[in-house]
């Protein structure tokens, strides 16, 4: 399975010379796989109240260009790997218009509870959850 959605770039996105802020990129992953999550059904306040969270652990972020004021982004987010551990989310922000690539990243979450403390393994719900995500990807 594979979610996509797409945004505006605005001024607030952008640096001194009208180039997306690096950091806004992070904040748009962000938002896909939240929507990625809600898509699959795993609602996040749901698993707050059942001491789960699935907090980043790991990112590997490529930055291959720059989306500029103004421009049309589409961020796609899917599940390319599941471990006992973690799941491992692919992302890749482009051009809606063009299909330019500005940035392809892997975010690797874990499970963990409220506290912070890791779980050993992913909750059951959460592994087939996602495991469902991949078995139905593009």
């Amino acid at each position: 399975m594979k979610h996509e959605f797409t945004d505006k770039v605005y001024y607030a996105d952008t640096d001194a010379y009208s180039v997306v802020w690096h950091g806004a990129y992070l904040r748009w992953m962000e938002k896909g796989r939240v929507l990625f999550c809600d898509e699959l059904g795993l609602d996040l306040v749901e698993l707050k109240s059942a001491d789960i969270a699935i907090p980043v652990a790991n990112l590997n972020i490529r930055y291959k260009s720059s989306a500029k004021l103004d421009e049309t982004i589409k961020v796609t987010t899917s599940v390319s790997k599941i471990t006992p551990l973690a799941v491992t989310f692919h992302q890749v922000i482009s051009n809606a218009e063009t299909g330019q690539i500005y940035t392809d990243a892997e975010v690797v979450v874990v499970a963990v509870t409220n506290e912070g403390k890791l779980y050993r393994r992913l909750p059951e719900k959460i592994k087939n959850i996602f495991n469902e995500g991949i078995i139905c990807s593009d």
